[in-house]
């Protein structure tokens, strides 16, 4: 499978580049006993400056008899409120492909327009777009794709689940079905836990359910492995049936940069000081070009802090009571825990700092 995924969100001023890539193994299993195992490639890269971001995941598979198969993601937004939270609009773009030996190639193609709001703990989107498939030797079909969705982050540490719902009513040439699916990511110490689950809705085509679990691991803040199985539905664009998989990988990181230490005018955790409706947080960090802040309640996309003089640098916040947490980005490349402030485990290896809003 080819997946890439691209987002726009609002991120730092100066250009950032992530990544990773897996190395791995399959295996998918067809109704009937049919199997086949296959190679696969999985890089990821993200891309960010101050208001423009691209996410790109992608994996493709070698498959026995010199066959290929694709998938690929695109989501693109642009935030129209505050880096604190608010709303955005997005375009979501879905590609799909295999080459077949005997029966020639199929692909498909999905895009959607999509109106967000997002806020610290918790988001949604509605969207509507055309999608459609082509099946080598017949005719292209199209079908008119929705969706709804949410999610959310119970409770306010970095180790809360994630949780997401989502329902996609898809008008095909034939009458109606939709895909309500509902997934949750734990993440304790060095592991992610991914779960999720899909039910095909249908008085038209046939009604089933799919689901499935990944674990991620990371062996060191570079390394992590990955074992995931379960199963899929059919695809009707290019007419796929349902299946099982297994796979496992292991994902190289990019070498995050070592942390610069800063020095933080408050005492640890970190309050931030009223001033009217705003909540006002200070740093000092000596020799300095640009410094942001970057936490749970903006989806840890750095918003820039002023230059006061004096290594003085200042920041206001709008959030509600609660515990957030956050780092500092220096200079657009440093990742900075500030010192003398509570810290926790981000998961990952590292730590993040604590703010308190009583």
């Amino acid at each position: 499978m080819l997946l890439v995924a691209t987002s726009t969100h609002a991120a730092p001023a100066a250009a950032q580049v992530d990544g990773s890539v897996g190395v791995g193994a399959g295996t998918v299993r067809y109704p009937g006993g049919t199997s086949f195992g296959s190679a696969i490639l999985s890089p990821s890269v993200r891309w960010a400056t101050r208001t423009l971001g691209a996410d790109l995941s992608s994996s493709i598979a070698s498959l026995p008899g010199g066959e290929w198969a694709g998938l690929g993601l695109v989501d693109l937004s642009a935030v129209t409120t505050p880096s604190a939270g608010g709303r955005e609009l997005g375009v979501d773009a879905i590609f799909a492909g295999t080459t077949r030996t005997g029966g020639g190639p199929t692909a498909a193609a999905h895009a959607l327009g999509e109106l967000r709001w997002s806020a610290a703990t918790w988001g949604a989107g509605v969207a509507a777009g055309p999608s459609t498939g082509l099946i080598s030797g017949a005719p292209p079909v199209t079908a008119l794709h929705t969706r709804a969705r949410l999610w959310w982050r119970p409770g306010d540490g970095v180790t809360s689940p994630t949780v997401q719902l989502s329902f996609e009513p898809t008008h095909f040439p034939d009458g109606w079905f939709t895909d309500a699916s509902a997934g949750a990511t734990f993440e304790r110490g060095r592991a992610v836990v991914s779960l999720w689950t899909v039910a095909r809705l249908s008085s038209t085509y046939r009604s089933t359910a799919a689901g499935g679990a990944s674990l991620q691991v990371f062996v060191s803040p570079r390394v992590s492995l990955e074992v995931g199985g379960g199963s899929s539905l059919s695809d009707p664009y290019q007419g796929l049936p349902r299946a099982g998989f297994i796979t496992c990988a292991l994902r190289f990181h990019k070498s995050p940069r070592a942390p610069r230490v800063a020095a933080v005018l408050r005492w640890a955790p970190l309050v931030p000081q009223a001033r009217g409706d705003s909540l006002i947080v200070r740093f000092r960090m000596p020799d300095a070009r640009t410094v942001a802040i970057a936490g749970n309640w903006n989806a840890w996309q750095p918003a820039p802090l002023r230059a006061l003089g004096g290594d003085i640098w200042e920041g206001s916040l709008g959030l509600g009571r609660g515990v957030y947490h956050f780092n500092l980005l220096v200079d657009g490349s440093d990742w900075v825990v500030p010192n003398g402030v509570a810290t926790v485990p981000d998961g990952l290896g590292g730590m993040v700092a604590v703010l308190i809003v009583p």
